[in-house]
């Protein structure tokens, strides 16, 4: 099955869309290292497939404050352990932050924070799988794709529409 890909602007820059016809593979952030096309993929702009229209219908829903989670058909290729943090990363509520630590306890691996901070970092589906939710155990913003000006504004976001605290670190 061809991968398609499909860039559409949003209030935090561009975001690059790459799946098939079925499933959302990756996201990619503006700010992000900057990836070429891989070879054959397609970019599609019009006509976009099932998958891709529901990932930029909902991801514009999500940056106008009236959509807080995803049912978009996914696919991320990672190791077991990639995947088992990715799907905890789903769990963590619309506006809410967790640590590493906390994240890697709710894994069962309590001492794994550094690897559950490498596999955070390994998300190809930001946003939509909620990286930009983990942040340092004293409060502190971490490492983001995206940068950490990306990542502030999707807390800023979350946090507004959902009428929490703002994160006191920043």
């Amino acid at each position: 099955m061809a991968r398609l890909y499909h860039d559409f602007d949003t209030p935090i820059g561009t975001l690059r869309l790459v799946g098939d016809e079925r499933h959302l593979e990756r996201i990619d952030l503006p700010n992000a290292a900057v990836r070429e096309p891989d070879a054959g993929w397609r970019e599609k702009r019009g006509g976009l497939p099932a998958a891709l229209r529901a990932a930029r219908r909902q991801l514009a829903e999500y940056f106008d404050g009236t959509r807080r989670d995803f049912d978009i058909p996914l696919s991320a290729d990672g190791t077991a352990f990639q995947r088992r943090v990715w799907d905890e990363l789903r769990r963590i509520p619309y506006g809410a932050t967790i640590s590493y630590g906390e994240l890697a306890r709710r894994i069962g691996k309590p001492t794994a924070s550094r690897a559950v901070g490498a596999a955070n970092g390994k998300n190809p589906l930001a946003i939509v799988v909620p990286c930009h939710r983990v942040i340092g155990t004293d409060g502190t913003l971490t490492g983001y794709g995206g940068g950490l000006p990306v990542k502030r504004a999707l807390l800023a976001l979350e946090r507004r529409v959902a009428g929490t605290a703002p994160l006191l670190c920043c």
